[in-house]
């Protein structure tokens, strides 16, 4: 009975870190989706980071400092997305070698619960965040 339960752990925690590997491979592809490959002018500099049309339009998406912070959160963005695919791990390996320690069980259910309800936060804030901001946040 108990090698049926650690291999029905063990199957639903790997379906569960496919399923969010999978969101947050597909959801990070466009991390520096504002980096531009060609050099281009930005302010008299020349920057090959930063794509900035500034021809005093007044407009703050011309500017080069907004491109800059547009870059920096979708880093962020895939920071959120690697750590809690690295909390689900590490909890489903806690869970998965528990045996009959309870201990261990409800600190992997707990670390599981704790990052399920950061990428919930993180998705509010995001929404919010586009919600709020004309165009939203994350485009560029």
């Amino acid at each position: 009975m108990k090698i049926k339960q650690t291999y029905r752990r063990i199957i639903t925690y790997r379906l569960a870190v496919l399923v969010i590997g999978f969101f947050c491979l597909f959801g990070s592809t466009t991390v520096l989706s504002g980096v531009v490959s060609a050099e281009s002018e930005c302010g008299g500099a020349k920057t090959a980071i930063i794509q900035c049309d500034a021809k005093n339009s007044g407009k703050i998406t011309d500017n080069g400092i907004w491109q800059l912070l547009i870059i920096a959160i979708n880093i962020m963005t895939a920071g959120i997305g690697v750590a809690g695919v690295g909390g689900i791990i590490y909890a489903s390996i806690l869970y998965a070698t528990a045996e009959d320690k309870a201990d261990q069980v409800k600190q992997a259910t707990n670390i599981i619960r704790n990052v399920v309800i950061g990428l919930v936060t993180f998705a509010l804030m995001w929404a919010g965040l586009n919600f709020i901001i004309p165009g939203g946040v994350f485009a560029v």
